[in-house]
């Protein structure tokens, strides 16, 4: 039975409103072991022929029979198999990959035919001593005479020991003396049992072959007849299937060569991915440090506290409101799960001292304030109970008010300051707060006694707030509860509100929290921007390396092949990217905490962000990988 069948082969291209007819009704049988020369002027159909005797291209019309199956019948992998394991290719041009060494191109048809490591670069060391290459497996194709080449192409058309050598115009780049080198190579192969089917226009190559077939038009004109062939030799298997790792392994090394050798590029490709990563960490960082400032600044004041203020529950009060009394302080004093009760008054007024004047926030409080507030006096004395119910004019400065009343470092306590002109003497410091949630000056105030405040500065007996500071925070649902009761039964009608600090803060954090979202989704953007970045380059990458997809192909890489090699390229290029960028938004997000910028880091977001990158690559890499695996590839190999 014949090793090749054609019967009534076709294959039409379009050709503007008509139809190139390039094979017409082929018909041909070729035996195994045969060495055969299809000759025939440019646009004869000899190379379309081959191409598909090849497989790399498909008949319009008509069957191809090979070795009893019908190829037609197979699918792109099933043919990448047949390029890969049954066939050898040798070019006119040679087709060897620049960024590869010799000797990895040599093996690459044993890569994607699932060859070991090792064994694969035994048998290339092998090939190319066989074949007076010796020594120069790691030399790049550049570095090797035409000659050379063409003898490194027919050794990695040799690698997988294919039944059928396929050589297109093999010795047309190449002087006289190198091309009788090379069909004398094919002779060699032909007489080692293996079939041999070369393309060439010129005589002398094609009388070199046992057999000469010639075509014109798409047709076959004459042919010289079957010869008697060789007895054939035991044709070795390959390996049928790849390690899933090994694969991966040859598809990195494979992406970082190409990467390297369009560095400059690939570093701007880097650049949109590292903004995107570092963009994502700080923004999120210093949404999580805003975050913490806020909640630290509620909390400060106390997460065990409710806050009476005067005013009906929603609506927002204007100017003074004499609702809330000192009285209305002591009766919820007495109620259970109460621990400290501090009413308090407040009004602004110009604290003086010598010539200095400034105007501060005065609060009127009582002795516990301190404790509720965990804002304690840091130097001097604090306020006592005889203070309190004594009515004394003492005051208590905030850090503020200090500096600025005494700013050459004199000592305030003992000293003596006007407040609205009436005189007070300052006992103690209380220790600096910053600023509120709200950006205000906590540090610009003055305490002095309620009682005293009452009756020499506010002139007023009602008060603005009444803090609660509850002992069980269980509690604290209840506790609200009984205070409204008892203000409604004291005052008749609901003048008042009660807010609970536990709730403000889950308030709060849902803010900011919001605010992280959107922080986080102003960045994510960048990182989009980054993807379509990669996937722009890669595009770009694979309409470059056309002609390289195609040497892939024709060597026996399947879809997924190629796929995971582009892949590949765009998951490193983001992964490099995702790392760099981690270190760059780690960094300026230590930087802006030093300069008082809060940023917290945490994992999550620094993973979050590395994952988003690597995926990122997938996504963006897909397009372009599909792309290319799903080139023709006799249109990809004679791609410029």
């Amino acid at each position: 039975m014949p090793l090749i069948q054609l019967h009534n082969i076709e294959r039409h291209y379009p050709a503007g409103d008509g139809v190139l007819r390039a094979l017409n009704g082929v018909s041909l049988e070729i035996s195994a072991g045969e060495f055969v020369a299809i000759m025939g002027p440019s646009g004869s159909g000899k190379t379309t022929l081959m191409n598909i005797l090849g497989c790399l291209d498909r008949p319009t019309n008509g069957s191809y029979v090979l070795n009893g199956q019908e190829v037609a019948a197979l699918d792109r992998d099933d043919q990448a198999r047949l390029r890969g394991q049954t066939f050898g290719f040798v070019f006119q041009r040679y087709n060897l990959l620049e960024s590869a060494s010799i000797e990895e191109n040599v093996e690459m048809p044993a890569l994607y035919a699932g060859v070991s490591k090792t064994e694969r670069r035994q048998r290339a060391a092998s090939l190319l001593e066989k074949l007076g290459l010796g020594g120069r497996g790691s030399c790049r194709p550049n570095a090797l005479s035409g000659g050379q080449q063409q003898r490194a192409a027919i050794a990695r058309a040799l690698v997988n020991d294919p039944a059928i050598i396929l050589a297109d115009e093999p010795t047309g780049a190449l002087d006289s003396r190198n091309g009788q080198e090379v069909i004398g190579l094919l002779q060699q192969l032909n007489a080692e049992g293996r079939t041999i089917i070369i393309i060439t226009h010129e005589e002398k190559i094609a009388n070199n072959a046992h057999r000469q077939i010639r075509l014109s038009d798409g047709k076959i004109v004459s042919d010289t007849g079957p010869s008697a062939v060789p007895v054939l030799h035991k044709i070795s298997a390959c390996g049928s299937s790849g390690s899933g790792s090994a694969e991966i392994w040859e598809a990195v090394k494979t992406a970082a060569r190409a990467l390297h050798v369009n560095a400059f590029r690939t570093f701007l490709t880097l650049l949109g991915i590292i903004i995107g990563v570092a963009s994502v960490i700080v923004m999120l960082a210093v949404g999580n440090g805003s975050k913490q400032k806020v909640l630290d600044q509620i909390t400060a004041m106390g997460t065990n506290l409710l806050i009476v203020r005067p005013g009906a529950p929603g609506i927002c009060p204007s100017g003074d409101i004499s609702t809330l009394t000192a009285d209305d302080a002591e009766a919820i004093a007495a109620l259970p799960n109460v621990a400290v009760v501090v009413p308090e008054r407040n009004g602004s007024f110009t604290i003086r001292y010598g010539g200095i004047d400034y105007t501060a926030s005065v609060v009127g409080t009582t002795p516990d304030k301190p404790a509720v507030n965990d804002w304690p006096v840091v130097r001097g004395s604090p306020m006592s109970e005889r203070d309190y119910h004594g009515m004394a004019p003492v005051a208590l400065l905030g850090q503020t008010v200090a500096k600025t009343l005494f700013p050459h470092g004199e000592d305030p306590i003992g000293k003596i300051i006007l407040v609205k002109n009436i005189p007070f003497e300052v006992i103690g410091l209380v220790a600096p707060k910053g600023s509120s949630m709200f950006g205000a000056d906590q540090d610009s105030v003055v305490f002095v006694p309620l009682t005293t405040g009452m009756v020499r500065l506010f002139g007023k007996s009602f008060v603005n707030t009444i803090i609660v500071r509850i002992a069980d925070l269980a509690k604290a649902e209840a506790t609200q509860t009984a205070i409204e009761r008892l203000l409604r039964e004291r005052h008749k009608i609901e003048d008042y509100n009660v807010r609970n600090m536990s709730s403000f803060i889950d308030m709060a954090s849902e803010t900011q929290n919001t605010l992280k979202i959107l922080l986080g989704a102003v960045a994510a953007i960048s990182l989009l921007v980054g993807g379509i970045g990669v996937m722009n380059i890669m595009l770009v990458s694979v309409t470059e390396r056309t002609r390289e997809i195609g040497v892939r192909m024709a060597v026996g890489a399947r879809m997924r092949d190629i796929m995971l090699q582009f892949i590949t390229e765009a998951v490193i290029v983001c992964l490099a990217g995702g790392v760099i960028g981690a270190g760059v938004g780690i960094g300026v997000s230590l930087v802006l905490d030093f300069f008082g910028v809060r940023a917290i880091l945490s994992a999550p977001p620094v993973f979050m962000a590395f994952l988003c990158a690597a995926s990122t690559g997938v996504l963006f890499g897909y397009l372009p990988a599909r792309r290319a695996a799903h080139f023709d590839p006799v249109a990809a190999l004679a791609a410029e």
